[in-house]
């Protein structure tokens, strides 16, 4: 009777513990500027940095019917930015679906690795008088290429590009930056301090941003991420909680990246050349496309 009792005894003081563990704890955490700081100079130097590279080296480094130097750093790209993201997601406070995290990391690199190829040749026309503010078919080079059934294989490699490897890369992309920002809310008035460091990332964070939604053609996707996390932002304050320093920090720099790229359509609104180039229903020029139109010319 004795160890029954002392069984009984012992459940009903396990009992608050158990139930304690299935409340969910919202704990604030760090500010983690050692991944932001890493995200950022690695997305500025390989991916809006590997196009410049391409052009300014000289070619005889790296013959046409070889891999460029942009292709090096495509390659690492493809390699260092899952490997951050996965860290990330790490360090999110609230336990994660696993699934959907590996689901996304393996289609981003399958499709960022498309856009290795594509961009790769795409890039390589550009040296050969490619002129990206033209479509395909409108380009001088292609335009008379016989039989005419090779620019059907270049508006292939066009749609492999701009396209398909846009997608496969970007929608990953993105729904892990929201995973890991429904994770960033804290009760904690002290979590939700950004930083000085912070706030010196804050705008290479959002014009990098800028970048790879314009460049990227992605306003759609971009604007869709933003507007659902306005929603998360609402559905926890109503619950009583907010962002903590991480997600203002990614917040903020989607708020700044939406202001960007107000201003750049702004800018060029009138361009009849862009306008003819970007006929959709959102008219968002990339900026390679006014380089080769605007920039290169006075060259």
């Amino acid at each position: 009777m004795q160890n029954v009792r002392k069984r009984r005894s012992d459940d009903s003081h396990s009992t608050p513990s158990v139930s304690k563990e299935n409340v969910p704890v919202r704990k604030g955490q760090h500010f983690h500027f050692d991944l932001w700081f890493c995200l950022t100079v690695q997305n500025w130097i390989l991916d809006f940095g590997r196009p410049i590279v391409m052009i300014i080296l000289p070619l005889e480094w790296f013959p046409l019917n070889k891999p460029s130097a942009g292709d090096y750093f495509h390659m690492a790209y493809n390699v260092i930015t899952p490997f951050l993201m996965l860290k990330l997601i790490e360090r999110s406070p609230r336990a994660l679906s696993r699934t959907a995290v590996y689901i996304c990391i393996i289609t981003f690199v399958m499709g960022a690795s498309i856009h290795l190829v594509g961009d790769s040749i795409n890039h390589r026309l550009i040296l050969s008088g490619y002129q990206l503010h033209l479509s395909v078919r409108e380009n001088p080079i292609i335009k008379d290429l016989k039989p005419p059934s090779l620019i059907d294989s270049f508006e292939l490699l066009y749609y492999y590009d701009e396209h398909l490897g846009h997608l496969m890369w970007y929608i990953p992309f993105f729904i892990i930056l929201f995973i890991y920002f429904s994770g960033c809310f804290s009760n904690s008035a002290e979590s939700k301090k950004i930083p000085v460091s912070g706030w010196l990332l804050l705008g290479p964070s959002a014009l990098y941003y800028w970048y790879l939604v314009t460049e990227g053609q992605i306003t759609e996707l971009f604007l869709l991420t933003f507007f659902a996390m306005v929603a998360m932002v609402m559905f926890q304050r109503h619950k009583g909680f907010s962002p903590d320093s991480n997600g203002q920090f990614l917040f903020l720099s989607f708020s700044v990246t939406v202001l960007l790229v107000a201003l750049w359509v702004a800018y060029l609104w009138n361009d009849p050349v862009l306008r003819n180039k970007y006929p959709g229903l959102l008219y968002v020029p990339e900026p390679w496309s006014f380089y080769t139109l605007h920039i290169k010319k006075s060259h």
